[in-house]
């Protein structure tokens, strides 16, 4: 195996992040250990499922609205540096917060064919940011 195999495979089995992968429709096509981790969804529960299983029902229609716009016009509005924060939902309920970036997946013939995303949990910073927040304003 060369290296560029190598890593692709570590990348791409890391638990480290979650990477996911959806099809034009926002049905889930590649989920990760780490999408696993972070969600508490196996690869086989989330595999073949809307990616509703982690939106929160309440940002729903926003993220829909903006997922097929992306896929119609071809492009995110979101560029290669953005890195967006989002609340999202765990298989048992539970609210998290998650960083991510979201690149379009595109065929040989430059069709776009779903999006990909690198997500990270991030709920503990967050919590520990509005706990930091909520004693500034309390001094203040």
């Amino acid at each position: 195996m060369t290296i560029p195999d190598v890593l692709a495979e570590a990348v791409l089995s890391t638990r480290s992040d979650a990477i996911v992968a959806a099809d034009k429709q926002g049905i889930i096509r590649f989920w990760n250990p780490g999408a696993e981790r972070i969600s508490g969804f196996s690869q086989a529960e989330a595999i073949g499922q809307s990616l509703d299983i982690i939106i929160p029902e309440r940002l729903r229609q926003r993220h829909w609205e903006g997922y097929d716009h992306a896929m119609a016009a071809g492009r995110s509005r979101y560029g290669e540096s953005d890195v967006l924060a989002v609340p999202a939902i765990r298989k048992d309920g539970a609210p998290i917060s998650v960083e991510f970036t979201v690149m379009l997946l595109r065929d040989r013939d430059n069709q776009v064919i779903g999006i990909a995303a690198l997500l990270r949990d991030v709920t503990k910073r967050f919590e520990e940011m509005r706990a930091l927040k909520r004693q500034l304003a309390a001094k203040g």
